[in-house]
Order: structure tokens, then sequence, then C-alpha cells
């Protein structure tokens, strides 16, 4: 039992030590930079690969080569992410860095598919490294104890040389007062690609030796970025002694669970880093940092006066009511199909703009209330009541009620740990649905039939039949206009509540909320009352998508939708109502058209991404008042800054 548990320990250790130098990276990038890099991931598989590439035509041998050639490579490339990519949002709001670097997942992430192409492959290894050795009794592989020994020096010649080295006294400096570091004349910005640089080369190193200890696969660097996030926050941000303490124990943690608790595995970490955030925002080594200025830009009301946009609105309403009677003679019947599910996206992207794009609250976890919608549909029609109205409405206020509850212990803390407080509940729920017997486990729900009535009176979709001359609504048709009705309602619900004293407050918080504050509001209280609204909507998203494609599944509730629907709301521009309705719109149509050229559409997509949160971050809905000036060859109202205009930049 004993020697069972001692050789656990080990492998938590080898696991512990990767978890140190991919969480080191992260954490001295977010230390000095305040920027929270979720492409972090991603160079972590790239060193893997890039070792991979080196390694193949020479075999084993060249292993130790690769590990000091292909973090090199790496560095360089996150010494261009920054300077080309990350160094233009300074001076913005630190979650844009967030948006940024999911961008960057989308776009490598892609790009290692299309070079290296799916699946596992074995990372070559030289002889020296196979074999078992006595280790204190125990019998360890001689592989794991090379990870332990070469990354513990790692780790250990990192700290020395932020500890002991001008370089390192910089980077110090610079993460306390950045602007005191200029004043010295010292060039802070060249630093911080430095920083960057040697933050993807630990990535890269942290890859490399777990690809030799398991395997190599494009999924590496989305399995592992979550785990270093929860380490970089039980450790503390910025804190690198926080880094090593945090992934030890979280490595340790995990193969301990995985061994004798598997069914917690998933769950434990996810606990410690919520209670982690609610007890001490900063972590158990981490130090007060000051809250990073820049507003969250919102989408302007473009050219249009507000009567020309009514009736804008009310075209627009019209022609998506004609698109049924269309199908099957202009075009095909899987347009209706499709603009089904860009009506469901378009309602959810509009639930997490209610409370990002006018409350300043950018949740990373929103895909929490979207999969908590889709269950609770299929749970309602297969336990208790075949009834649409019933399964919808208890989503409703079940999602509602969850979100009060995650509202409650999430808005004690703001800015970017609200941000991964979120994320925390939403990875929590999403390794839930694993292990429970009544979400299905990972196969989800399926088999879900329902009828539209009530107490055992009403009718299946599919069972009637509306004859407009020689178009039939049936099934698919009849729902799209349910899905119609739900985005319809939901954005005049919500357009009412930000036009009434309620949602005065809301903007009045995400302009100034210590002004709000200061005027006596508990901004408190009006925030948890925006995130349960968005919480609601994004619960009856999920759920219209389960009462339509019948059966709801974990991944439903998987970080990169949370992800992607904060793609559609700044694509089509936060703060707008509409603009993520358009977001939507432009989202799923790129996906269409993309996929009958490449797989790889969200390269497309993330590129595209970029673009926008580096020179339109206000979205597609200020792109007509960005082009007045244009077109009538002055800079009058229409025309609006540029995003690295100097009164942005906060830290200068």
């Amino acid at each position: 039992m004993i020697g069972g548990i001692l050789q656990q320990l080990v492998d938590g250790l080898t696991i512990g030590v990767v978890y140190v130098l991919l969480a080191a990276g992260l954490s001295v990038i977010f230390g000095v930079m305040h920027v929270i890099n979720f492409a972090h991931g991603e160079l972590f598989a790239l060193g893997a690969y890039f070792a991979l590439a080196l390694i193949t035509p020479f075999g084993g041998t060249a292993f130790f080569a690769a590990l000091f050639v292909a973090p090199l490579l790496v560095g360089i490339l996150g010494v261009a992410i920054e300077r080309f990519t990350v160094r233009p949002l300074y001076g913005r709001n630190p979650l844009y860095h967030i948006l940024l670097t999911f961008g960057l997942v989308l776009v490598i992430n892609d790009l290692i598919y299309l070079i290296w192409e799916p699946g596992n492959v074995n990372l070559p290894t030289p002889a020296i490294l196979s074999g078992t050795i006595d280790v204190i009794g125990l019998n360890a592989s001689v592989y794991n104890v090379f990870v332990i020994v070469f990354g513990a020096a790692m780790a250990l010649s990192v700290w020395a040389m932020l500890e002991y080295t001008k370089y390192g006294l910089i980077i110090r400096a610079g993460s306390q007062d950045r602007q005191m570091v200029r004043n010295l004349g010292i060039d802070i910005d060249r630093y911080y690609s430095l920083v960057f640089g040697m933050g993807a080369a630990l990535a890269a190193v942290a890859g490399i030796i777990l690809g030799g200890y398991q395997t190599v696969s494009p999924e590496m660097g989305m399995s592992v970025i979550i785990p270093a996030f929860v380490i970089v926050v039980l450790g503390g941000l910025g804190s690198f002694k926080g880094a090593v303490a945090g992934g030890l124990l979280v490595g340790i943690i995990q193969t301990l669970l995985r061994t004798y608790a598997p069914i917690l595995e998933g769950m434990v970490i996810f606990l410690l880093m919520i209670s982690i955030l609610l007890v001490r925002p900063r972590g158990l080594f981490g130090v007060e940092m000051e809250e990073e200025g820049g507003e969250l830009l919102t989408g302007s009301g473009g050219v249009l006066d507000d009567r020309t946009r009514k009736w804008v609105g009310l075209a627009a309403v019209g022609l998506l009511a004609l698109l049924p009677l269309g199908a099957g003679t202009f075009y095909s019947t899987y347009t209706v199909t499709l603009a089904i599910e860009i009506l469901v996206w378009a309602l959810f992207a509009l639930s997490l703009d209610f409370v990002m794009g006018y409350t300043g609250l950018v949740s990373l976890g929103h895909a929490l209330f979207y999969g908590l919608g889709a269950y609770a549909v299929a749970i309602v029609l297969l336990h208790v009541s075949q009834s649409a109205f019933v399964a919808i409405g208890l989503a409703i206020v079940i999602s509602a009620a969850i979100a009060w509850v995650v509202g409650y212990l999430s808005i004690r803390v703001s800015g970017v740990y609200f941000a991964m407080i979120t994320l925390g509940f939403a990875e929590l729920f999403y390794n839930m649905l694993y292990r429970l017997e009544i979400t299905g486990g990972s196969e989800g729900l399926f088999g879900i039939s329902t009828y539209y009535g009530i107490a055992g009176v009403g009718i299946a979709l599919d069972e009637i039949g509306l004859f407009l001359g020689p178009v039939a609504l049936t099934g698919q048709s009849l729902f799209y206009y349910i899905a119609l009705a739900a985005l319809i309602g939901s954005f005049l619900l919500t357009r009412r509540m930000l036009n009434s004293p309620f949602g005065s407050v809301l903007k009045s918080i995400r302009e100034n909320e210590q002004r709000a504050t200061f005027l006596g509001y508990e901004t408190t209280r009006y925030k948890r009352r925006a995130f349960v609204v968005s919480g609601a909507l994004a619960g009856l998203a999920g759920g219209l998508f389960t009462l339509n494609s019948g059966y709801a599944a974990p991944s439903f509730a998987y970080w990169l939708h949370s992800g992607e629907v904060i793609v559609m709301v700044i694509l089509g521009g936060m703060g707008t109502l509409y603009g993520p309705i358009v977001g939507s719109t432009v989202f799923f149509g790129l996906e269409e058209i993309l996929t009958d050229f490449t797989p790889r559409w969200r390269l497309v997509l993330g590129t595209l991404f970029l673009l926008f949160v580096i020179f339109l971050p206000r979205g597609l809905v200020s792109l007509p008042a960005r082009l007045k000036p244009l077109v009538t060859r002055d800079s009058g109202p229409g025309a609006e800054p540029t995003p690295d205009d100097s009164h942005m930049r906060g830290d200068d």
C-alpha cells in the first residue's frame, strides 16, 4: 500500500514538474505584462511538434538537441506574437488580451492540424532514458527521474535569473511599476518581448518532456491550458513561487485522484481554484496588483438615426420570417436548419452581451448556462414531462437560479479574477456531466421526444402541417419560428431593461463602478441581477437547441464554446444587443462557406478575429461610422479614434 502511494507520488511529481514549467511561463507573463495568455497551451503543443520534426529524421539520439532548439524556435515565435499582436493592445482593458489570445488558440491549433494532421504520435527518446532504476526502494522509470531532475533544474535556473540578474531585476521592477522603469530610461517594451518569448520557451520545454512521457497530439495544448490556469490562480497570478507550489500540488492531486478516486479527479482542483479565488483572489503567494485601466470598447450607434434603425430592424425581421417559405424551391431545406442554429447562438451571444457589453463583466464560463439549459430540458423531457413548455420553463428557472448562486459568489471579485472564477464554475460543471448518471456520462442524453402543449394535451411539430400555397410548413420550419420568436422576444425584453433606470445603472457600472458606488448604488446587487438575466437567456438558448436536436452532450459546456460566443459578440459589436446577432450570422456563415474549401475553417476565422480585436474592436456595427469619413471626405462625428490612441494608453 505504502509502496503504491510512493509510486503515485513519483508519477505526480513527474506531471507536476511539467505543470511547473508550463505555469511558470504563464505566471511570469501575467506578472510583468498583465496578459492572461490563452494561447500558452498551443505554444506548449508547438514545442512538442517542433521537437518531433527535429527528432524524426535522426531518431531518439536527437532528443537532447531538440530539447534546446525547439524551445528556442517557439521562444522566437513568442517574441513575434508579442510584438505584432499583443503590443498594439497595451493600454486597453486587460480582458482584450484574453480575447486576442483566444483568437491565437484557433489559429495555432488549426495550423498544427494542417501541418501535422490529427492523431497521437510517439515522441522518440534516447535509449539512455529508457528502463527503470531503484530509487529509495522504488522501481522508478528513468525517464520520470530525468523529467523531475531536469524540470527542477530548469525551474531553479529561471528563479535564479529572475532573482540575481539585471534582466530579472528589470522584470521584477516592471511588474511592480512599469512607469517608474520607463522614467529610468529603460525600454520596458523590449523586455516585454523577451518575457513573452521566455514564457513561450518554457511552455515548449514542458510540451517536449510531456510528449516523451505520453504522446504528442494536436489536442494536448487545449487539455493542459485549463489546469495551467488553475495552477497560477492557486499559487497567485504573477508569482513564480506560486507557480512551482501550485504545479506540484495539482500534479500530485490529479495523479492520486486518478488512481484512488477517479470520480473526483476533474472536480477537486476546480473546487480548490474557486475556493482560493473567493477567500484570497491573489492566490497563496500572489501580491496585490493594481487593476489595469482601459475601457471595454462597445459598438457605436452607427450612421442611422433611431427611426431609420427601427424600420431597418422591422425589415430584417420580415425577411427572416419569409426564409422558410423559400426552402426547397430557391435554396436547400438545410438553410432552415442552419438558420435555426444561428438564431439559437444569436440568443446565446445576446445573453452574454447583456452582462459583458452593458455591465463590463467578462464571463469565460458562459457555456455553463447554455449546457445547463440543454440538460435541464433533456432531463425534464425524459423524467418529468414531455411538454416542451414545461421543459423550457424549468430550464429558464433552473439556469436563473444557478446563475444567481454563481453570480453571488463570483461577483465578489472583479476583472480577470471574475473571468477566471466563471471559467472555474463552468469547468466544474463540465466535469460533473461526465460523471453523473442522470446526465448520461460522456455519451450524453439521446432519444428525446416532446410535444407542444401541457398536461398531456398537445401535438408534435412533425404532426403539424401548415400549407401556404405550394409551401408546407412542418417540423423544422415551424421550430424556426419558435426560435425566431424567442430571439425577438429576448431582444425586446433586454432592450426594455436597458432603457429603464436599471439599465442606466448597469451602464454606469460599466463606465465607472466607483462613481456609481459614490452615487449610492449597491453595484454588487445590480451586477448580480444582470448576471441572473444573462444566465436565464443562455439557458433558454441551450434548451431551444436540445428541443430542436433531441439530445444534450457534455461538449455543450466545453470552455471553447464560451470563447466562441465571445468571438461572436466582438465580431458583431459588444454593447449593442443587435451586434451579437450580426456576429452569430457572420460566424456561422463563414464556417459554412469555409468548410466547403477546407476543414481548417477556424484558422481563417481566428485570423479574422485577431484583426477585429486589434483594428476594429467595436465590431461590424461600427464599420459604417468608421467608413463614413472616407465616403464624405471629412472627419465628422461619425469618426471614432483608432484603438491605440494615446488617451487609451493608461500605462504611459
